[in-house]
C-alpha cells in the first residue's frame, strides 16, 4: 500500500492594509481574498530518500526540514510540484507553498492540520494573516493583525465574494514586486503611517466594503476598494517608485477603468494589478473594449473563491496479482 497526498491552494490578492503599525501596541490589519485559476498544486508521498521535483525545490526543502523533526516525522519524502504562484507577484505565493508542505505532511502522517501554528513556525504571517486564512477558508477576509501573544493574525470576518462577479488580473512578467531585504527596508524607511489614514481606510473597509458584498452591489464596493488603494499605494510610493510598481500594469488598469471596471489596484507590492466586473460577460466586454493588454503585460479573467484549500488523500494499493 502507498499513500499520496495532493494539496491544491489558491492564489490570493491583498486589497490593502488597514494599518502599519508606528508602536509596539499597534496593529497590522490587512484585506484581501483568494482567487481561482492560479493556484500552487504539489503531491507529497513517503519514499526511500527525499527528492522534491518540480519548482520551489528550495523552499520546500527548507519547509519540510523545519517541520519533520518538529512533528517528530523520522519518514524521507517524494514531492512534485505540479504548478506553482508566481513568485514576488503579488499572489501569496511564499506562504501557500508552506501551507502546502505543512498540510501535506500531516495529512500523510495522519497528524491534525494547525495551519496558523505552522505558518509561524515557517515564517509567515508576520504582517498580513490573508494568506493564512485564504488557506482555510474562501470569502472576503479583513483580518485584524497580529495582537500581544497571538500566533497568527486575527480573522475578524469573512463575506462570501458574489459568484457572478469577475477579478480582471493584470500581470506584468517582465519585473517583480518588492521582496525581502527591500521590503524590509521599505518599513524601515518609510515614514510613520498616519492614524489618520488608518482610520479612513477602517471606515472605507467597515461601511462600504463589508456591506457592499452582503449587498452584492459592485459600484460601492468598487469605489472603497479604490479609494482603500489609493492611501495605500501613496504611502508606498516612495519605496515603489509610485502608486503602481509597474507602469505598465498602471495604464492598463486605467484603461480598464475608462471602460467600465471598477476598484482598480495592485495586490500587495505588485506588479499585479486588479480590477472587478459583474459578470464573466462584462469583464470579457471590458478586456475587449481596450483593444489589447499593454505591451509587457497580460490579462486574466479569474473568479473570486469562497472556499480554502483542497486537499486529497489517496491510497494507492500496489500489491502484485
Amino acid at each position: 500500500m502507498s499513500e499520496s497526498v495532493t494539496i491544491k491552494v489558491p492564489a490570493r490578492l491583498h486589497l490593502g492594509f488597514l494599518d502599519i503599525p508606528r508602536s509596539g501596541q499597534d496593529r497590522f490589519g490587512s484585506v484581501g481574498l483568494p482567487i481561482q485559476d492560479i493556484a500552487t498544486v504539489l503531491t507529497i508521498s513517503r519514499a526511500t530518500d527525499t527528492h522534491i521535483h518540480g519548482e520551489e525545490q528550495a523552499r520546500i526543502a527548507q519547509h519540510i526540514a523545519t517541520l519533520c523533526p518538529h512533528l517528530g516525522i523520522k519518514a524521507q519524502h517524494r514531492v512534485t510540484v505540479q504548478r506553482a504562484i508566481p513568485r514576488h507577484i503579488g499572489l501569496g505565493s511564499g506562504t501557500q507553498i508552506a501551507l502546502a508542505v505543512a498540510a501535506g505532511l500531516r495529512t500523510l502522517h495522519a497528524l491534525p492540520l494547525d495551519t496558523a501554528n505552522d505558518a509561524v513556525l515557517l515564517g509567515r504571517g508576520s504582517r498580513s494573516g490573508i494568506g493564512i486564512a485564504a488557506f482555510e477558508d474562501g470569502g472576503v477576509i479583513v483580518d485584524a493583525g497580529k495582537g500581544f501573544g497571538q500566533q497568527a493574525p486575527t480573522v475578524i470576518s469573512r463575506i462570501p465574494f458574489p459568484e457572478a462577479w469577475r477579478i480582471i488580473l493584470v500581470l506584468d512578467t517582465s519585473t517583480q514586486g518588492i521582496h525581502g531585504e527591500a521590503e524590509l527596508e521599505a518599513f524601515r524607511t518609510l515614514p510613520p503611517f498616519p492614524a489618520a489614514t488608518s482610520a479612513l481606510i477602517c471606515r472605507h473597509v467597515l461601511m462600504s466594503v463589508m456591506p457592499a458584498l452582503v449587498e452584492q452591489d459592485l459600484a460601492s464596493f468598487g469605489s472603497a476598494v479604490e479609494a482603500v488603494q489609493t492611501e495605500i499605494g501613496t504611502y508606498f510610493s516612495p519605496a515603489q517608485g509610485g502608486v503602481f510598481t509597474s507602469r505598465q500594469v498602471e495604464t492598463t488598469l486605467h484603461r480598464l477603468a475608462k471602460a467600465g471596471a471598477v476598484g482598480i489596484g495592485q495586490s500587495s507590492w505588485g506588479p499585479t494589478g486588479f480590477a472587478f466586473a459583474a459578470s464573466q460577460a462584462d469583464a470579457e466586454r471590458i478586456v475587449g473594449e481596450i483593444g489589447g493588454h499593454t505591451p509587457g503585460t497580460t490579462i486574466q479573467i479569474v473568479a473570486g473563491r469562497n472556499a480554502g484549500a483542497d486537499i486529497t488523500h489517496t491510497a494507492l494499493n500496489l500489491a502484485r496479482a
